[in-house]
């Protein structure tokens, strides 16, 4: 499911705000609409705009003006803004270029350019954001590979002598449920440091032809008890005679798996519904997981694969980046889309075998 591209139209003629929110809808785009340079900037932190349409000659506060706020602000600098007036003087394009504009058309325009060149700004924002998260989960990556390796010995160390001291403190010793809790502890940061050597070794070993359905049976094995226990219903819709993908079998039930997982941890309330299902979706094939839990707010949701990252929903760990990083490693696509305090769904696109 693909959230739709929202686009604020930002111009004081009633008559060209209406006919780009028509012709933007019909494309398929999100818009919201402001007439004035004040409700622009207010349009702009309410909706979260993926690109700007900004007109120059406005009142209160006309479009360079506008921009050049914008782009002076961290959170909306990176905001693609086109725009669109009747001033067409060689001037005039120039000052709204070093204002920031990304990209400039005189009125009166052919919407087909107008429609153009929205689409090449979007796919350059998108180019941009990619390549920033990409290095940004490279760097966390790296530095958490460090860690991991300058953690193990010693952790080793601390587990083993506390285990030790607890076997040798008396029966009512008030110390031995210290020493539990620092066992506890150790435990669970080796949990951590495990998950952190795993992924380093997540590489594509065994490519082989591969039945999705049989990949999401295996995954779902382990958890039927804590269905059980935990009275979750799972609803699972499994096409019929999916066509076949090149995957490594277990890779891709380890990425599965941790998605289950997640969803059985983030539900607590009465109503407790986990729905996978597979299928076609653009020539691709597509498992979704959804999840009757908590949902999660949106300021948090665009950081919920960072490596130790916690909603207070899902808690802090490495599951969910290490399952991006096994659907990265084929060549897949995985998304989410929540709303808090209603649920979550996980989408995994992957690529089809190639005849």
């Amino acid at each position: 499911m693909q959230t739709k591209k929202k686009i604020l139209i930002v111009d004081d003629t009633v008559d060209t705000v209406d006919l780009l929110r028509k012709r933007l809808r019909a494309e398929g785009y999100d818009t919201a609409e402001a007439y004035d340079g004040e409700d622009c900037l207010k349009q702009t932190d309410m909706y979260h705009p993926d690109l700007i349409v900004l007109d120059i000659m406005m009142p209160k506060l006309d479009g360079y003006e506008v921009c050049r706020r914008l782009k002076s602000d961290a959170c909306t600098r990176y905001i693609p803004i086109l725009m669109l007036t009747a001033k067409s003087d060689v001037d005039d394009k120039v000052k709204g270029l070093d204002t920031g504009a990304d990209d400039y058309l005189p009125k009166p325009f052919n919407f087909k350019e107008v429609s153009a060149r929205i689409r090449s700004l979007l796919a350059i924002r998108e180019a941009h954001d990619k390549l920033a998260e990409e290095e940004k989960t490279g760097a966390l990556e790296c530095m958490m590979d460090e860690v991991a390796h300058e953690v193990r010995n010693p952790l080793t160390s601390i587990g083993g002598f506390a285990r030790r001291v607890y076997d040798d403190l008396p029966e009512g010793s008030p110390n031995r449920k210290y020493m539990e809790l620092i066992i506890e502890d150790v435990k669970r940061i080796e949990t951590v440091i495990k998950q952190l050597i795993e992924m380093e070794t997540v590489s594509l070993s065994y490519i082989e032809k591969a039945d999705i359905n049989t990949i999401v049976r295996e995954a779902l094995k382990p958890f039927e008890q804590d269905f059980e226990d935990r009275a979750i219903d799972a609803d699972i819709a499994l096409m019929e005679d999916p066509p076949a993908i090149l995957a490594d079998q277990e890779q891709m039930k380890k990425a599965i798996a941790e998605l289950i997982e997640n969803a059985i941890e983030a539900m607590t309330g009465e109503t407790r519904i986990l729905r996978i299902s597979t299928g076609l979706s653009e020539s691709r094939l597509e498992i979704v997981i959804s999840d009757t839990g908590k949902g999660i707010s949106k300021e948090k949701l665009k950081n919920i694969f960072d490596p130790l990252f916690t909603s207070k929903i899902y808690g802090p760990g490495l599951g969910l980046t290490f399952a991006r990083k096994i659907v990265h490693a084929h060549r897949g696509t995985i998304s989410v889309e929540s709303e808090f305090g209603k649920g979550s769904t996980f989408s995994i696109q992957l690529q089809l075998k190639k005849a």
